[in-house]
């Protein structure tokens, strides 16, 4: 079952169908451990409709239990919007831009940071968050009640209501659209992202609109399309920011990706998404996907607690050098599970890439991933044992032995 679900995360890759939405429960599990984080940062979900989004929800719903300053949300809908929206939102790309009530406009755009075209537009269209939740009639307490959470499902469409005419109607036409509305343009609304010329891309998170705002966050957090990840990862690493994102599982070796971990620039988050909604086969609503348990992950350089974990095993190539073969073409032996990893052994080793669910740096230095990134003399090409091929192994050394971090760990108390 597991080969055949993975096949359809490769298939969707491929054909780049790649609307896997991730559910609230999923994102609550991994944001739990990153609170820290958040306080007084611009926080950025793109790749996503903040309407139906469960990020936008996430970061709304908690938005002063983690004291942010701003949440900055974008769509892309320059295709066909039904693939990621439902028949009542807008039909164009937009965004929506909320702040804390009792921060500056001028805080939130750092010079230093990001140059804004047009910074009077960016600063008009942001929203205080207590005019956010009086429009969703949700209550302004610290922590939101059940029923409170009930109001933002049934009212969160108030967001864009003002505005779909504004989004949906030709310019020539918006002076009367907005004459017959009764609506006052003053709430909380939406704004439109343009398309960089004949490109289409309105939304697209390398348009320009949206890298500007790119620019003014902190953290991004979001579930991008799989078949571009290593395109958006790329960004976020040029453009210095922290973020916490989910990909396939097999990104971890993508020789792009893989050396980002590699030089400790980037790691694995502490859960994994186990369920995604995705469009029905008739675009008309959204389906739970089939279960795909251990075959993403969270990739962040946030720090999180796990890193620090000790790898404690009771495997032993003294006692049992057989377990271990050496492989044909490379000077290391091989270990088929992490939980096999021996710790009395020095010399190099091939490990799975699950490994990193559980990697140290402090203990354990990553020296390369088989067939590439292997300039190190040991070897070269696949990993075999007797002619046979070895799949994908993480090729790692030992630096510290568990009583020394122990050690460490207790002088640091």
């Amino acid at each position: 079952m597991a080969k055949i679900l993975n096949n359809n995360l490769h298939n969707a890759k491929k054909n780049k169908k790649d609307e896997f939405y991730t559910q609230l429960s999923d994102i609550e599990n991994e944001l739990q451990h990153y609170k820290a984080h958040f306080k007084d940062k611009i926080v950025y979900c793109n790749c996503d409709d903040p309407l139906q989004s469960a990020f936008f929800e996430y970061f709304f719903k908690n938005f002063k239990w983690l004291d942010l300053k701003a949440l900055i949300t974008t769509c892309y809908k320059s295709q066909n919007y039904r693939e990621v929206s439902t028949e009542d939102s807008p039909k164009k790309a937009y965004a929506i831009k909320i702040h804390r009530d009792d921060a500056i406009k001028d805080e939130l755009i750092n010079p230093q940071k990001h140059s804004i075209d047009d910074v009077d537009k960016v600063l008009s269209q942001m929203h205080p968050l207590s005019e956010v939740e009086a429009t969703l009639s949700l209550s302004a307490s610290k922590s939101q009640s059940q029923e409170t959470l009930k109001a933002f499902e049934n009212n969160k469409h108030k967001l864009f209501e003002n505005f779909r005419a504004e989004l949906e109607s030709d310019p020539k036409d918006l002076q009367a659209t907005q004459n017959k509305s009764t609506k006052s343009y003053k709430e909380p609304s939406l704004f439109p992202l343009d398309e960089d010329k004949g490109l289409n891309n309105a939304g697209d998170f390398r348009s320009k609109d949206c890298i500007e705002l790119l620019k003014l966050a902190d953290i991004v957090v979001t579930n991008p399309p799989f078949s571009l990840f290593r395109e958006y990862v790329a960004q976020l690493v040029e453009y210095k920011k922290k973020f916490l994102v989910i990909g396939n599982k097999n990104a971890i070796t993508y020789k792009e990706t893989f050396s980002l971990i590699k030089e400790n620039k980037i790691w694995l988050g502490i859960t994994s998404a186990n369920v995604f909604l995705k469009p029905n086969e008739n675009r008309t609503g959204f389906i739970l996907t089939k279960q795909v348990n251990g075959l993403t992950r969270w990739f962040s350089n946030l720090e999180n607690k796990k890193r620090n974990e000790i790898l404690e095993t009771i495997a032993s190539y003294k006692k049992n050098p057989e377990q271990y073969p050496k492989y044909d073409n490379y000077d290391a032996i091989n270990v088929d599970k992490t939980i096999e990893i021996p710790l009395d052994y020095d010399g190099v080793m091939g490990v799975p890439i699950t490994f990193l669910d559980k990697h140290n740096s402090k203990q354990f230095e990553i020296l390369g991933l088989d067939n590439h990134l292997l300039k190190n003399g040991l070897g070269a090409g696949c990993n075999s044992i007797n002619g046979k091929k070895i799949y994908r192994r993480i090729i790692i050394r030992k630096i510290a032995e568990v009583d020394e971090l122990r050690k460490q760990e207790q002088e640091k108390m």
